[in-house]
């Protein structure tokens, strides 16, 4: 399983906010670039760049970050918030990208996500399908859906979608544990797909739940930022 280390972005500075809310905004890092150099040094190779700003104005704002980071280090990053168009795909892709993931583009306009898969590659795309009490989340978490997450899911994969980064808005940013539960049964019901999980991660053990589970990867933010899992102890884990 991957440790994917998480990067969210707004005004170019490296922040995170509570289960999605822009009112309750903490920022940890003036320079993204130096916390990703510092995830890097621990062994980790993947990173999860979200463009706040972007999911914010519905169009890619921080690719000069991107662009930094892709320059600067070897971390294989996917990159998200935003995201709707093919120029935004452009850019992203032309700052370092390595994968991008469609989250509000994939409920509100099926046609363009679906064309991104068959031009890019399902390597390359990757399913937003983060979620609030059952249903989908979209626009930075700001409103909900009406799509239930299985059904959704099953959907995407039937057109060929291979990785989906799944979080649980209502877990998100609080460090009281991740939606376990909902994991295992993605992969219990949706053997092919790659799950990745996102959101509320507090500790190791939970860490060691999810990769028995089988989950492709899972992304850690705010409990590294505030100290409840080490870098040295994701170097351990990795090892």
């Amino acid at each position: 399983m991957y440790i994917i280390p998480a990067i969210d972005l707004i005004e170019g500075k490296c922040v995170r906010l509570t289960q999605g809310d822009y009112a309750q905004k903490k920022v940890y890092n003036e320079d993204p670039l130096e916390v990703a150099k510092s995830f890097e040094g621990a062994g980790l190779t993947r990173l999860h760049l979200v463009d706040l700003d972007g999911a914010k104005a519905q169009r890619i704002v921080n690719h000069k970050v991107l662009e930094r980071i892709a320059n600067k280090t070897s971390l294989h990053i996917d990159f998200g918030g935003g995201l709707k168009s093919d120029e935004d795909l452009r850019i992203a892709f032309e700052s370092g990208a390595k994968q991008v993931t469609g989250g509000t583009v994939a409920v509100k306009n099926r046609d363009l996500f679906l064309h991104w898969l068959q031009v890019h590659g399902p390597e390359r795309i990757i399913l937003g399908a983060d979620f609030k009490n059952g249903t989908i989340a979209v626009s930075g978490w700001l409103e909900e859906s009406q799509l239930e997450l299985f059904p959704f899911l099953e959907e995407y994969i039937q057109q060929g979608v291979r990785y989906a980064i799944s979080t649980d808005v209502s877990k998100d940013g609080l460090l009281q544990g991740s939606a376990v539960e909902t994991y295992q049964r993605m992969r219990e019901e949706l053997p092919d797909l790659q799950v990745i999980a996102s959101g509320g991660i507090t500790g190791m053990a939970e860490l060691e739940r999810l990769r028995e589970i089988g989950c492709f990867g899972a992304i850690v933010g705010k409990a590294i930022y505030e100290g409840n899992i080490s870098l040295a102890e994701l170097s351990a884990f990795l090892a």
